[in-house]
């Protein structure tokens, strides 16, 4: 599951509204960014922990060459399941029915105003520049005309 189908799975839960599902998703990923930036761990109960860890700087080797390299000090994201989420994982616990979205309210129907409309009145000089260009065309068409006769 991609970012946009887990929206699209949300969006019920949100009145079929994507764009809060949306935004709901982008603050919990950006407030477990920001708290892991920080240093701090973010624990969820029955699902996981994630937390930044320091990785010391060690040898590696490069399996093209095979030479020894040295690899720097790094900080990485690790993200460590909780004993319920692995529990379901492995088949050991099975999971109740998914919380379903709550009902839409039912709007009463509201009367609405009759509108009035306007009607919008074509410019004349609009008028003018097309009797114009009627008034052009015959002219061309006579002149093609008489200079094939001519011939």
């Amino acid at each position: 599951m991609n970012k946009a189908q887990f929206i699209a799975a949300l969006a019920p839960h949100f009145n079929d509204s994507k764009k809060e599902a949306a935004h709901a998703v982008e603050i919990v990923f950006d407030t477990i960014t920001r708290t892991m930036s920080k240093g701090e761990d973010v624990m969820i109960n029955d699902f996981g922990k994630f937390k930044k860890v320091d990785r010391k700087a060690r040898m590696g080797r490069n399996p093209f060459t095979g030479e020894t390299i040295k690899i720097k000090a790094s900080k990485k994201a690790r993200f460590l399941p909780a004993k319920g989420l692995k529990d379901v994982i492995s088949g050991e616990r099975k999971l109740g029915p998914a919380p379903k979205p709550e009902p839409k309210p039912v709007a009463k129907p509201v009367a609405k105003k009759a509108a009035v409309k306007k009607v919008a009145k074509k410019k004349p000089a609009a008028k003018k520049a097309v009797k114009k260009v009627a008034k052009r065309k015959p002219a061309a068409k006579k002149v093609v005309k008489k200079a094939a006769k001519k011939r």
